[in-house]
Order: C-alpha cells, then structure tokens, then sequence
C-alpha cells in the first residue's frame, strides 16, 4: 500500500481514499466525492476512471491526458444538492496544475446525476 497523500487533499493516504475509488472497491456516496476522485484521477493519470464515471450521454469515445500537466491542488468551492438521497448535484471548485507553459487554475462548476444508483459526472455549466 502506498502511504502517499492523496490529490484531492482529504489527508488520507491515496490507497485510502481516491485509490480505492479509482480500483473500483467502492462507489462514491456523494457527488463532492466523486469529483474528488475524478480530480485525483487527473492527478494521477487514471483516464479510465475518467471514462467509467463520465455519463454515457456526454462521456467522449477517448481521452487522452496531458503528462506534461501537474495537478496539485483542489478547492472545493460549493455545490448543491449531490447527496446519498439525491438525483442531482453540482460541485464548484478550482483546480491548479503547473505544465511546461507554466501555473495555471481551473474554476468549473461540475453536474452530477445518479445513474443506476451510481454518481456519474454529467457536464460543466457556467
């Protein structure tokens, strides 16, 4: 197991906590969850778990990532509705990567649904 902090900055060890998510052990239990794991699935290369929890109304056929981008940091800014008892949930954040052109933050306000009983991220408003 690895003892590694995990990206989404809970301060559990990734094996813990996102790693368990991105090895399929577990579901996420709220939308803010999921988007942690998919911010950590960015900070660590995982783009099949990208695609796994992508709803399969928006979710692209590939993806490919950028291994010159750095993901470092997450703050989660907000978000509505997105829990256990929820449909529908929306997370804002900012995310901030270092890359060969140098820093850099991405604000995004994220769309959640429950599909199957599983949260899948749907798309990015505003």
């Amino acid at each position: 197991m690895s003892s590694t902090r995990c990206p989404c900055l809970s301060g559990q060890a990734y094996d813990e906590c996102c790693g368990a998510l991105h090895r399929g052990d577990e579901a996420p239990a709220t939308a803010e969850r999921l988007m942690r794991s998919r911010y950590s699935a960015f900070a660590v290369g995982d783009a099949a778990y990208l695609l796994r929890t992508w709803h399969p109304s928006t979710r692209p056929g590939t993806l490919a990532l950028d291994d010159d981008v750095r993901w470092y940091r997450l703050d989660v800014l907000g978000g509505s509705l997105g829990g256990p008892g929820d449909t529908t949930g929306t997370v804002e954040f900012r995310a901030f990567f270092r890359s060969g052109d140098g820093a850099g933050s991405q604000h995004e306000v994220s769309r959640f649904v429950r599909d199957h009983g599983r949260w899948a991220y749907l798309d990015a408003v505003g």
